[in-house]
């Protein structure tokens, strides 16, 4: 199961989800963070945010060079 779906992780679609859960997963942890003022929740904000740009970079390296993000 695991092994499945570091395979569609890795394919456009797949990276293109990711992106799009990790974005919205940071901007939940980023509301959460202004209205509880913590910073392990600013920090949580930062790790998500980097690894949704993470998987836009790939996407557009996917996009630009035709192949799977590996």
């Amino acid at each position: 199961m695991v092994a499945k779906l570091d395979t569609w992780h890795h394919t456009k679609a797949g990276v293109c989800t990711f992106a799009c859960i990790e974005l919205a997963i940071a901007y939940g942890f980023a509301s959460w963070a202004i209205d509880n003022g913590s910073l392990w929740l600013y920090a949580a904000t930062l790790i998500f945010f980097v690894g949704a740009l993470q998987n836009v970079v790939r996407l557009m390296g996917a996009l630009v060079h035709g192949r799977n993000s590996r």
